[in-house]
């Protein structure tokens, strides 16, 4: 997609709110699986830690295939139907697998659990590309400028990150606890579920009111081949998907660990709370501190000092109980401090990709998101080789196992040196050099002030 932001719009309060509410719903999706689905094989359904992290890493390798022709979809419903409405609607039906995620029948374990939470995992996945790809691609599809377009993305991060605590502490009390079991694990599902549907269609309706503000012209792009051909030659989108690819691993592995290193490193498996919401909850007071820095600074380089701080917050954790759990709830707040610039910035920088780009939005879109599900599945796969490598014996809910010290090891090692690794690989995003000319032409963004 090409074009100026030639007159660009101020978004209205309102239809914003109305987009970011979307966000709630993807929310849980992204954050309940992430945190719980690991443990929930490992430690109720008695799955090995090599399988259990197979099972997670199978289904989002089929979404490297899914999401661009999720994506191409989209393009083709923009230039049919002038909008992408009908993919989102399909996709609300996203809470029905998240329900069927965790709703695992009593006579399964090990090998039997495995494939069923796999194959509807497959089902959530591409559901949620059907609502989570339009829904991307919208800030593209709009008449606005650079600074808007990270205004809009900081709405969606605000909400997004309620989203993410409010699922990320409801969701271990509402499984039970300490006291987890199937039972708990299936009533949670539902619960969730109801609120994932409800946030969902909000946010359909909130993309409309945004489309009749400030719709721009459309591009006449019908996706296909040529259109992620294109997309994949953008020498700007290149980087910056390698990069983000890195950073979704990396946040991704920390989540799959904190009930590990809250029940195993601090002996307290009620942490496991206090842990999500050191990691969530900063980026509710700091989201619009990373808006004035990239205003200051430019996007790009913003990112880089969130980088930076995630990377020195995680080899802090790597050191464990003898810090001390003040240090180590600091540090998982730094971490959260960082994940709120990593979440606003890179998103925030891939409407610009599309805007100066040649390809078409949605399968720019379809391309990030696909990259964003591998990383959601890399996380807890390496986190689970970890585990492996240590020796870690798995259980059934409520059966106590003592674990082999190399596997308490494996736990504090991968949820803090593991990260700070990974993090290096997020650097390639250096290599995006679209920020220093796109930030001077928004001179004129009336967003900007």
């Amino acid at each position: 997609m090409t074009g100026s932001d030639a007159r660009p719009h101020t978004l209205p309060r309102g239809p914003l709110l109305g987009f970011a509410t979307g966000s709630l719903g993807m929310g849980v999706w992204v954050t309940v699986p992430g945190l719980l689905l690991l443990y929930f094989l490992t430690d109720v359904l008695a799955v090995t830690p090599w399988l259990a992290g197979l099972a997670l890493l199978l289904p989002k390798v089929a979404d490297v295939l899914l999401h661009p022709w999720i994506g191409h979809r989209c393009d083709v419903e923009q230039t049919r139907r002038g909008d992408r409405r009908r993919l989102l609607l399909i996709g609300c039906a996203l809470p029905v697998a998240f329900v069927t995620l965790f709703a695992v029948p009593g006579g399964l374990t090990g090998a039997g659990a495995a494939g069923w939470v796999a194959l509807a995992f497959v089902a959530g996945n591409l559901l949620f590309a059907a609502y989570q790809v339009p829904y991307l691609a919208t800030p593209a599809d709009l008449r606005i400028g650079y600074h808007e377009r990270t205004r809009l993305m900081a709405f969606r991060m605000v909400v997004l990150t309620l989203g993410i605590l409010a699922s990320g502490l409801l969701a271990p009390l509402l499984a039970g606890g300490d006291a987890a079991d199937r039972d708990g694990y299936r009533r949670m599902g539902v619960l969730l579920a109801a609120g994932m549907l409800v946030t969902m269609l909000v946010g359909v309706a909130g993309i409309g009111r945004l489309r009749r503000a400030a719709a721009a012209p459309a591009a006449g792009h019908g996706g296909g081949w040529r259109a992620l051909a294109a997309t994949l030659r953008d020498r700007q989108f290149r980087p910056l998907v390698a990069a983000y690819l890195a950073m979704s691993t990396t946040t991704h592995l920390v989540l799959a660990g904190v009930p590990y290193y809250a029940r195993y490193e601090l002996g307290r498996p009620a942490l496991t709370t206090v842990l999500v919401a050191a990691f969530v909850a900063p980026a509710l007071l700091v989201t619009p501190g990373w808006l004035a820095v990239a205003r200051r600074v430019g996007k790009q380089r913003a990112l880089l000092t969130a980088q930076g701080a995630f990377a020195a917050g995680s080899l802090v954790l790597a050191v464990g109980r003898p810090a001390g759990l003040p240090v180590l709830v600091a540090a998982v707040a730094v971490l959260g401090v960082a994940f709120a610039g990593m979440q606003l910035l890179p998103f925030a920088m891939v409407p610009d990709v599309i805007r100066a780009g040649t390809g078409a939005a949605g399968t720019y879109t379809g391309v990030w998101t696909a990259t964003e599900a591998t990383g959601a599945a890399l996380g807890p796969w390496a986190y689970s080789l970890c585990l492996a490598a240590g020796g870690f014996v798995a259980s059934t809910a409520g059966q106590d196992v003592a674990q082999p010290d190399s596997a308490l090891a494996a736990i504090r090692w991968g949820f803090g040196l593991l990260p700070a690794a990974a993090m290096l690989l997020a650097l390639l995003q250096r290599r995006y050099t679209l920020d220093a000319t796109a930030r001077p032409a928004a001179a004129g963004d009336p967003a900007r002030h």
